[in-house]
């Protein structure tokens, strides 16, 4: 008969899984610290919005507190990466150690198994095209989709239509070029064995048996406590892989099914996870935070549903246009609609709601407590309080 753990149980190993259990850096960020983090969330997501922060840098925030962006570039970016960027949970930056453990997914986009449809039939369609791109970027070095593009940059369409940028995206998703560098939001392509350390490329490469169940196992730590779906979805895997995978882990007892109370799937728990007493964490949460992209685990766990409003037209929008949940002990308890007036200098909190079941009293001084940490990590001289949402009075009065 399988464990059974409280729901209040599992967020707890939940939040300590995410490093939400640990005390922030008080000054004195290493980029040893930025790695530790990214080695234990497994997949930091890419997004190019940059109302506040792209997203990319705010899970270390989170995390960490006010940490040097700069740390990210150079472990991304830099002279000795530490990460690399490939399709993980969407666009993601990942550990290095971990490019072996995507080989498959590459193979299958060369094979055609895999990818975009209209990706796959470019491939299918036009591969000498491609090849006469991967021929170029040899003999030219770094590219972007510019380089490729068939009108005047700027043209409306260019980049969404251009041949050049799709013989990129399927050289990028079938592992013959990588991300060297970043230019704003533009990617750097160039040759995979040019930019990925060759003791890397060197490692074996697994079978697609071996490479999911390792995933499986990077997500299942990353979560502490999750569901099939909740795993699946961490590193975009399939229902059939996954469900075969998470047979033969159990069986292997590399992971313990469990039942959470109130959750109508069956649970797996990692055998590393940690269960603290309490959780004291105080953390302004991207809306593609780890801890929340996954919007029916996030209901599960916090009881409150998460939903990104971006693409909501304005008029219809509950929440705001960039919303940060606010995490605060172990519950979500507000949520802030932030923007970044970088010309002003100020971060504006353009809306400010309570969470339906949170009680106003500690929540404004810590969450401005949050905002003017964040304002100061970006470059920001004060934080403004529009009066829109029931937290806003309060939180204007306690920013001062």
């Amino acid at each position: 008969m399988s464990r059974t753990l409280s729901l209040a149980q599992a967020r707890r190993i939940a939040l300590a899984a995410q490093g939400f259990a640990d005390d922030r850096i008080d000054g004195g960020h290493t980029r040893r610290h930025f790695r530790k983090t990214a080695d234990r969330l497994g997949a930091v997501q890419i997004d190019s919005v940059n109302v506040v922060s792209r997203t990319h840098y705010l899970p270390a925030f989170s995390r960490l507190g006010a940490y040097p962006r700069q740390h990210l570039e150079d472990e991304a970016w830099g002279r000795k990466p530490s990460l690399f960027e490939y399709w993980g949970h969407e666009a993601s930056l990942m550990p290095m150690a971990m490019q072996p453990l995507f080989r498959w997914r590459m193979d299958e986009a060369r094979s055609g198994e895999a990818g975009w449809t209209g990706l796959v039939t470019f491939a299918r369609e036009r591969r000498d095209y491609i090849d006469g791109v991967l021929e170029e970027i040899e003999k030219r070095g770094p590219v972007t989709g510019g380089d490729f593009a068939e009108g005047p940059r700027g043209a409306p369409g260019w980049w969404s239509w251009s041949n050049g940028k799709r013989a990129l995206e399927w050289l990028f998703w079938s592992g013959f070029i990588t991300t060297k560098t970043r230019r704003g939001f533009e990617r750097v392509y160039d040759l995979t064995e040019r930019v990925i350390p060759r003791a890397v490329l060197d490692q074996p490469t697994p079978s697609p048996e071996e490479a999911q169940r390792a995933l499986l196992l990077i997500a299942a730590q990353a979560m502490g406590v999750a569901t099939e779906a909740d795993l699946r979805d961490y590193f975009r895997m399939s229902v059939t892989a996954t469900r075969a995978r998470l047979a033969e882990l159990v069986e292997e007892g590399l992971l313990e099914a469990v039942t959470v109370k109130g959750w109508r799937q069956p649970a797996y728990l990692h055998p590393q996870a940690r269960l603290p007493r309490r959780i004291e964490a105080q953390a302004l949460l991207s809306p593609f935070d780890n801890l929340i992209w996954a919007r029916e685990r996030t209901e599960r766990l916090f009881g409150c549903k998460v939903r990104l409003e971006i693409y909501t037209p304005a008029h219809k929008r509950e929440h705001g246009y960039y919303v940060l949940p606010f995490l605060q002990g172990e519950q979500i308890t507000a949520r802030v609609d932030l923007k970044a007036d970088r010309k002003a200098g100020v971060l504006l909190v353009q809306s400010a709601h309570l969470e339906p079941m949170a009680i106003e009293g500690a929540i404004a001084p810590a969450l401005a407590a949050e905002l003017r940490l964040m304002a100061g990590w970006l470059g920001l001289g004060d934080v403004s309080v529009v009066e829109r949402g029931d937290l806003a009075p309060a939180l204007r009065a306690a920013v001062g």
